[in-house]
């Protein structure tokens, strides 16, 4: 039987190797298709349990700038885009398109290249399925399969481990932030994204001064899986050299997202 099921574990490691955007080397077991299906789902629940914004200026607003972020997306996903009551400055995005922000981010973001930079950010986690990853190490564990038939069920621990796990456990009490290279790697797809799309990308910095003066007294970074504000700062202004053309070839193109 080891003899077996070592040809096995070793297929199933090969195909689930995979590459992320910029290049790291990365770990998917799950199927994109199951992956889309769970985030469809848990976006379902969430604007049937939680208050939503529609039809008025501050919904427009929000959807014009995913609007022109996703359509620079290499993809022919449909994006859906909700703006939930809720006073915290947070947004997120899950596979199968979909994409909330809360209207406590609105005060946070102060223009519309901030807000850019955000929705940026947490389209660049599922471009670069950083939820499929999370899952797939806990799938490689005997609570995988558990986790993946919860979210069909009732209210559970193990549905709000999932829920974290995709990346909006925050509303299911549980936090399971991405990891440090994952908020890195995020950070620089969102900054390539939003300079595509016309998008000032120097305001990504402004934003993060922004969360920082909002946040008050922040845990050490050595005591949190989320890169400091400052490292965060000069991981952006690092990267600024690089997407600068970017941006002036989007502007001159005729990219020049007006959204109010």
């Amino acid at each position: 039987m080891k003899r077996l099921a070592l040809p096995a574990l070793t297929v199933l490691l090969l195909a689930a190797c995979a590459t992320s955007p910029l290049g790291r080397q990365q770990f998917l077991l799950l199927p994109a298709a199951e992956m889309d299906q769970m985030g469809v789902q848990a976006y379902s629940e969430m604007k049937q349990e939680q208050p939503t914004v529609s039809g008025t200026k501050e919904a427009r607003y929000v959807q014009c700038v995913a609007n022109a972020i996703t359509a620079v997306v290499d993809s022919d996903q449909q994006w859906e885009v909700t703006v939930f009551k809720d006073d915290s400055a947070n947004a997120f995005a899950l596979p199968g398109g979909k994409i909330g922000v809360h209207t406590g981010l609105l005060k946070v973001a102060k223009n519309q290249d901030q807000l850019a930079a955000v929705i940026g950010h947490e389209v660049g986690h599922v471009i670069a399925q950083h939820s499929n990853e999370r899952m797939s190490i806990q799938y490689a564990t005997q609570t995988g399969t558990q986790l993946v038939a919860a979210l069909a069920g009732g209210d559970s621990a193990e549905k709000q481990t999932l829920m974290g796990l995709l990346g909006v456990g925050a509303q299911y009490g549980v936090q399971l932030p991405f990891s440090r290279k994952h908020e890195a790697e995020a950070d620089v797809v969102g900054l390539q994204l939003m300079a595509e799309a016309g998008f000032n990308p120097e305001q990504s910095v402004d934003l993060w001064r922004n969360m920082a003066a909002a946040g008050g007294s922040a845990p050490p970074e050595l005591l949190s899986t989320h890169p400091s504000n400052e490292t965060r700062i000069q991981g952006l202004q690092a990267r600024l050299p690089e997407v600068r053309p970017i941006y002036q070839q989007a502007r001159a193109a005729g990219r020049t997202p007006n959204c109010g």
